[in-house]
């Protein structure tokens, strides 16, 4: 059997015409852009067997809140260390996921990036 394809714009259309559910098995497969829209406009994924989503990666740097991070002041505030730009961005990562992330990973990972792009 063929698989059947499905683009965000399918997943519009379908939903335009009041289609609020889809059952993913091994022959319908969603575009990344097609999973993100579903979850945007309600529509229930149905999967024969739980998975994660398409083209998912896995994150390990993105940790559950804990109690002790929560009562934890400062936790996820940048080091005094950090140049400015450093700084900023990690002050916007926090501002956008909370204590989601691991506050050393997320410097190790701006500063990577920052000597990748050659920013000192």
């Amino acid at each position: 059997m063929p698989k059947v394809f499905y683009t965000e714009h399918d997943i519009e259309d379908m939903v335009k015409r009041g289609t609020l559910s889809l059952e993913i098995n091994d022959n319908v497969v969603l575009t990344d852009l097609a999973y993100e829209k579903a979850n945007r406009l309600g529509m229930k994924l149905i999967r024969e067997k739980p998975e994660n989503p398409p083209a998912a990666p896995v994150r390990p740097y993105v940790v559950k809140q804990t109690p002790q991070m929560q009562a934890t002041p400062g936790a996820g505030a940048p080091p005094p260390a950090a140049g400015d730009l450093a700084q900023r961005i990690h002050s916007a990562v926090v501002t956008r996921l909370g204590n989601q992330v691991d506050p050393a990973l997320l410097d190790a990972i701006i500063q990577r990036v920052l000597n990748a792009t050659g920013v000192k």
